[in-house]
Parts: structure tokens; C-alpha cells; sequence
């Protein structure tokens, strides 16, 4: 089958005339998001994609390849923890605006519930270690985000010098982490921004 992608024939094989890369690789995140990585089989993803398995492997090469570029998907079209951090003043009103933004995320209607990358790969059989390491750095690459924050908060005197800004920032990534399993329990956003005000409470115990 001979497409043409931006202007150009391509000869790969498998692949229906209507494949959208951008749409399916959309599909493949809701699938992973809901039901996990090793909990998402290929015949989970191309249902959902609306492809044959030669097609997906022809686009994407595996399953593990799929899921890390739906990962990256996922952090640029619904969120990365702490990716924007810096466009508020004050550190304190960013974070509650951090955890407040998370908790509404977490519970919106009509997609699955919680965060694709919080509690994801937690654990998993020996032979999807790879990906479970992928996914534990870009949870730690955002823990590394918030600590940056916060130590500009404290070098522009807006938190007690003594602030030790890796607890502080592994305990706001703890309640994201804790606000997604919530989530995913079937709590509410407003059980949730509860969580919320007590988080936000004990940032603010540090301020300058």
C-alpha cells in the first residue's frame, strides 16, 4: 500500500490509507492511562487505535516504544508535573495552584481518572524493568523541577533559609502521587482540594 504522508509517497506496508499517527498515538495514551502498562495488551491498543498489530509495529516498532512516546505525548498535551513552573512570583500561591490544577485533572469527566505518570509502572515483571526505570525518571526528573522552585523561593527570601528544599519538594510530589491513587479510588475534586489545604498549609509553615 503506497501513502502519502506531507506530500510524499511512503512505501511501508500494513498501514490503512486513514492512519492518523497523532489521533491513534491519542488512543494508545487513553488505553495506557486507564489500564496500564503490562494491564494494556496489542489487541487493547489496536482496537483502540483502530489499526492492525502490523501497522502499530510498523509505526511505532513495539509496545515499549509505543508506550514511552505516549508518555511524552501525554506530558505535552495533558501535563508535566512542574513543567511551567516559574510563571508565578510566589512560590507558596504556585504550588497551591500546582496541587489545585492536579487535583481538577485528576477527576475531569470523560477521561481516565488520575495521573498517567504518577503511579505508573509502580511495579512490574522482571522483563519491563526498562520501562518502569523510563517512567521512575521522569517522575524523579519532575521532583527535580519542584526542588528547583523552591530553592529560588528561598534565594529570593520568600521561604526560611532553612527550608530543606528535597523533603519539601518529595513531600508536594507525594501528595500528587497520593491525590492520583485518590483519584482513581473515586474520590471527588472537592475531597480532593481538602488534601489540598492541608498540603498547602504546611508549605506556607515555611515561609520566610
Amino acid at each position: 500500500m503506497i501513502v502519502v504522508k506531507n506530500g510524499e509517497p511512503s512505501s511501508r506496508r500494513g498501514r490503512p490509507r486513514s492512519f492518523d499517527r497523532d489521533a491513534a498515538l491519542a488512543k494508545a495514551v487513553e488505553t495506557f492511562w486507564r489500564h496500564g502498562y503490562e494491564g494494556t495488551s496489542i489487541a487493547d491498543l489496536t482496537g483502540a487505535m483502530g489499526i492492525t498489530a502490523q501497522s502499530l509495529y510498523a509505526a511505532f516498532s513495539s509496545k515499549a516504544d509505543l508506550y514511552r512516546e505516549a508518555l511524552s505525548w501525554y506530558q505535552t498535551h495533558v501535563g508535566s508535573l512542574g513543567a511551567d513552573l516559574g510563571e508565578e512570583s510566589d512560590v507558596v500561591a504556585e504550588m497551591a495552584a500546582l496541587l489545585a490544577g492536579s487535583a481538577h485533572a485528576f477527576t475531569r469527566p470523560g477521561r481516565p481518572r488520575g495521573c498517567m505518570i504518577s503511579t505508573s509502572v509502580l511495579t512490574c515483571a522482571v522483563e519491563n524493568e526498562p520501562i518502569a526505570r523510563h517512567v521512575q525518571a521522569l517522575r524523579g526528573a519532575s521532583i527535580d523541577r519542584l526542588r528547583a522552585r523552591i530553592e529560588r523561593g528561598i534565594a529570593e527570601g520568600q521561604l526560611k533559609p532553612t527550608t530543606d528544599s528535597q523533603a519539601l519538594a518529595r513531600f508536594i510530589g507525594a501528595m500528587i502521587q497520593g491525590m492520583s491513587v485518590q483519584a482513581q479510588d473515586g474520590a471527588s475534586e472537592a475531597t480532593l482540594l481538602t488534601i489540598v489545604d492541608h498540603a498547602v498549609a504546611e508549605i506556607a509553615r515555611h515561609r520566610a
